[in-house]
């Protein structure tokens, strides 16, 4: 899966928007549709949530068990839903989990209308998100080159990345706020419910290509040895996923249980304040899509990887250090444009550089080790607050958790991918100091901030 796309950059190679050249396949524009859609609603049920937990429970501690709740099944399934992907028809697993999401969000949604819901109710229907996103995430990965040619996965990585904030982090946030203003959390609920299940129905429309079945093993456990053999083998899949674990130990529960409450209780502001941080981080991402939507990933894109993921981290320490405001949303820019620019390289990356019969069990893997420290984190989170306060919390896991980020770019062997591209581009004639720099892509590794 190794391929030159030097061609694209070249004048007239692609259109002048080269980000929106994948959406000129119907199969693709359908399934960016169906995302685009739950994911809006994904974006306002992040403001909702966040809420209305802090309004039933004004404590860090309740917003930490709701997001064990939801992490625990998604990495409890990770693997088996890897599998599947690799066995079964991964648009029939998407549309499972949308269904499955719809089902949660519609309960969660009766009992807030109904005035009777409580936190445990929360947990309960977080956990069901979490098992419908443990299928849907490695079987999305996997799918997207099952219907994009190999040599518009850039693109389409970076129309994906592109997509994801402007609605899951500014315009889902941003209607999330005004409907909670307006109505209520219920109401929020409800419009996710029914987003997942026009996914699902445009899932249903998109046609396959006939391709032979994925895995012919009949052995689920020798096709999970298969894809940790094939990661255990390669220095920059397994210390990629390592370091993703470790960095979101680190900042995850942090920023997803202690930014609400920065809003909330040290700032005074509303859930609208809130909104406009996600919209902020949402904004950096959306630009970073577009400039690197133009042109193929960089050459050296380990290296550029590790680079943006560990300033990405680092903005972290800036939620903890920021006293208005505008200081958070400039926070939430800088690091959501940073680790979407990782996360784009990383992406492509495994697309070309796994066989596409394992891809969907690398994929499981790679959510599964970078995730599978988040109930640790979300556990810890109040502890170590209340220890070092809210904001000391906030700088430390950023600080830290870039350091943990660089120290695996170090790693021996995790550039040898960049040095393999090196050589089979390098005509017979060229000197070492003729090779230019570059960078590399995106996926599940980093993708769950």
């Amino acid at each position: 899966m190794h391929h030159s796309h030097e061609a694209l950059d070249r004048p007239g190679g692609v259109a002048r928007v080269g980000l929106l050249v994948p959406l000129r396949d119907p199969e693709f524009r359908k399934l960016w549709l169906a995302l685009c859609v739950s994911l809006l609603g994904d974006g306002a049920f992040l403001v909702a949530v966040a809420w209305k937990v802090y309004e039933l429970s004004n404590s860090p501690t309740a917003m930490a068990i709701v997001g064990i709740a939801m992490t625990v099944p998604t990495i409890m399934f990770l693997l088996i839903g890897g599998v599947a992907s690799d066995r079964f028809s991964r648009r029939t697993l998407m549309v499972a989990a949308d269904l499955l999401r719809a089902l949660a969000g519609a309960v969660l949604a009766g009992l807030a209308l109904g005035g009777v819901l409580e936190v445990w109710h929360v947990a309960v229907l977080a956990a069901l998100y979490g098992t419908g996103a443990a299928f849907f995430a490695p079987a999305f990965d996997a799918f997207v080159p099952d219907i994009v040619p190999a040599e518009r996965l850039a693109r389409a990585n970076a129309l994906d990345q592109l997509m994801r904030p402007l609605v899951l982090r500014m315009a889902g946030p941003a209607l999330g706020g005004i409907l909670v203003a307006a109505g209520g959390a219920g109401l929020v609920f409800a419009l996710d419910s029914a987003t997942f299940l026009f996914s699902a129905a445009m899932l249903l429309l998109v046609r396959v290509p006939a391709t032979p079945m994925q895995s012919g093993s009949v052995s689920v456990v020798r096709d999970l040895a298969e894809g940790w053999r094939f990661v255990r083998e390669r220095v920059w899949l397994w210390a990629t996923f390592a370091s993703a674990a470790v960095a979101y130990l680190c900042f995850m529960g942090p920023v997803e249980v202690l930014l609400p409450y920065l809003v909330k209780n040290d700032l005074d502001g509303s859930a609208r304040d809130l909104g406009m941080v996600f919209a902020a981080g949402g904004l950096g991402s959306v630009a970073c899509a577009l400039a690197m939507g133009q042109r193929d990933i960089p050459r050296r894109g380990i290296t550029f990887m590790y680079l943006a993921w560990t300033l990405a981290t680092l903005a972290v320490a800036g939620y903890g250090l920021s006293s208005a405001l505008w200081q958070l949303m400039l926070a939430a820019l800088a690091f959501n444009a940073l680790e979407t620019a990782g996360t784009i390289v990383w992406a492509t990356m495994k697309q070309r550089h796994v066989p596409r019969a394992m891809l969907g069990r690398v994929s499981s893997l790679d959510w599964l080790i970078s995730i599978g420290l988040l109930p640790l984190s979300f556990a810890l989170t109040g502890p170590v607050a209340g220890a070092i306060g809210t904001r000391g919390t906030l700088v430390a896991a950023g600080v830290v958790g870039a350091v943990v980020t660089c120290a695996a770019f170090f790693v021996p062997g995790v550039r040898d991918i960049e040095r393999e591209a090196d050589e089979s581009r390098r005509p017979p004639a060229e000197s070492l100091g003729d090779v230019d720099a570059a960078g590399v892509a995106s996926s599940g590794a980093r993708e769950a901030a």
